[in-house]
């Protein structure tokens, strides 16, 4: 079974209400951190959970150290999970507004902590849910006590240190999910320094997506990847954003096309910048 795996809203609406059906709202606005919380108690999909990508999916932020969104403690994230009825054998449905960041972000965690089954985004996320005259309810979901063990697997990520030894190899491919404005500097509405890692590719994660806002076609996802890739290893491809979210996006639609989980340079380009020793490049 692939890691990535996408669900229908007319899949999702039949499976309601079954007994080991997890469903967990991830809907945030970088520029309104209370978006989501409030979003979600007007109304979401039935029986789903709230998760904040501030409070739930990262840590708290160190000024100067760490990026905007830096991993969430292990034990922490877990904890809130269980209380959202997380078990070993819970199909889990995760979804965003539409474009799915926020939604994949909770996916790469999931997978981080050893959850490697069950795992699904609404392709499409809430606004396909809503066109499709889907309902939507304010009631909270019902309580649940989950016994989910993590063991998280830190080899699906790359340290700033790490990083920075490999850039220069010929066999690195280096992809950034931010849009291109601000991959090549010109515009940086979030992070004081503007640019990219020398030698990264520009990989806005929207293009994963169609004019309808639902996942290219797998085979249309691995053109594009080995576009990117060209000759270079598979095996040597890494993935960074601006804070370690936009960047789980491109992580799911490779393994979408059938990639294998690439690592995440989990810091992105708000860590890197972080040291003032570390290079940056602007332009293509």
């Amino acid at each position: 079974m692939p890691l990535a795996q996408l669900i229908s809203t007319e899949h999702l609406q039949q499976r309601l209400g079954q007994e080991n059906l997890l469903i967990l709202d991830c809907r945030f606005a970088l520029e309104d951190p209370a978006y989501g919380r409030r979003s979600y108690l007007d109304g979401h999909i039935p029986g789903a959970h709230f998760l904040d990508l501030e409070q739930d999916l990262s840590a708290p932020v160190v000024k100067g150290v760490t990026g905007r969104h830096p991993l969430p403690d292990p034990s922490a994230l877990v904890e809130r999970l269980r209380n959202c009825g997380l078990r070993a054998d819970s199909q889990v449905v995760l979804y965003d507004d539409g474009p799915g960041a926020f939604a994949a972000r909770a996916w790469w965690l999931l997978l981080w902590l050893g959850k490697r089954e069950g795992l699904y985004l609404l392709d499409g996320g809430l606004k396909a849910w809503r066109e499709a005259g889907q309902e939507l309810t304010m009631a909270p979901p019902n309580n649940a006590t989950g016994d989910f063990s993590a063991h998280p697997d830190n080899s699906l990520l790359l340290t700033a240190d790490h990083l920075a030894q490999r850039l220069g190899n010929p066999d690195l491919t280096l992809i950034d999910a931010r849009a291109l404005p601000r991959f090549r500097g010109e515009v940086e509405p979030l992070d004081p320094i503007a640019g990219h890692i020398p030698g990264a590719q520009c990989a806005a994660f929207t293009d994963n997506l169609g004019s309808d806002g639902r996942f290219l076609p797998a085979e249309t996802l691995r053109e594009r990847f080995d576009d990117l890739r060209g000759e270079r290893p598979v095996e040597n491809l890494v993935a960074y954003c601006g804070s370690g979210v936009t960047a789980c996006h491109n992580l799911f639609a490779m393994s979408l096309a059938g990639y294998p989980l690439a690592p995440l340079y989990a810091g992105s380009w708000s860590e890197w910048i972080s040291d003032p020793a570390r290079p940056i490049a602007t332009g293509d």
